[in-house]
């Protein structure tokens, strides 16, 4: 019988942990992908290794097309099959435009919006045999209104989210659901940059009076994945009323 895994990119910290425990909790087995953190990664997994699942860890660059096929070859001759993808991967520049280099805007669009594409391609595959199925993409309220010193961010949040709903009317005949988190001010190593005045003057701007948590972001994304056939298509904004 084949197993049906949650896989789950950027997973050795923050939003990604995060989601890991969560599923964890819920008693599903899970593929755990991180690029460049295997130490914290081997801790995520020590973390979920807990609530008595399987669970498989991978170091590897989700940018790199290749290595991610041989991912997917090393799952199918174990007869591991995924039966949801969790995008979370995601990297940020905060400067000018001007100031920002050619390498540093592709890495952005292929860490955040290209790996997306290809982890889709490669193991829908998975979903469409069994005619079920779900892709959870964690994008960002920057990809609906943009923000000043953060264009390439923002420009593949955007991507994120038009990718989401157009796979989502491609994918709907066959009973898989594709949905988006667009994330506010979510308190992670991320706005790490923020200085305590800074962030106090961003949480004076938003109705909920704080940051968002981790966990509130991964308690989300079970709801979605719990949901039914239905909820398709969707960018579902989490950020406390700021936009």
């Amino acid at each position: 019988m084949n197993q049906k895994y949650i896989l789950i990119t950027g997973a050795s910290r923050g939003i990604g942990r995060a989601i890991a425990l969560e599923f964890a909790k819920n008693g599903h087995p899970l593929i755990l992908i991180s690029s460049k953190s295997p130490d914290a990664l081997k801790e995520t997994r020590n973390l979920v290794s807990s609530y008595n699942v399987d669970c498989l860890i991978f170091t590897l660059d989700v940018t790199d097309y290749t290595a991610l096929e041989q991912l997917k070859a090393t799952l199918r001759e174990q007869r591991i099959f995924t039966e949801c993808i969790i995008n979370n991967a995601g990297i940020s520049y905060f400067g000018l435009i001007q100031n920002m280099s050619i390498k540093q805007w592709h890495s952005i669009i292929n860490t955040n919006l290209s790996s997306a594409f290809y982890l889709t391609k490669l193991f829908i595959s998975d979903m469409l045999h069994e005619q079920s199925g779900c892709i959870i993409n964690i994008s960002s309220v920057f990809g609906n209104t943009g923000a000043s010193c953060e264009a390439a961010y923002s420009a593949s949040k955007g991507g994120l989210n038009a990718f989401t709903k157009s796979l989502a009317k491609e994918l709907a005949p066959s009973k898989i659901r594709v949905n988006a988190i667009a994330c506010g001010a979510i308190d992670t190593a991320m706005n790490s940059r923020l200085t305590a005045e800074e962030k106090a003057e961003l949480e004076n701007e938003i109705p909920a009076g704080r940051m968002g948590t981790v966990t509130e972001v991964a308690k989300l994304a079970c709801q979605i994945y719990e949901m039914n056939e239905y909820l398709t298509g969707q960018i579902i904004t989490i950020d406390g009323g700021w936009t």
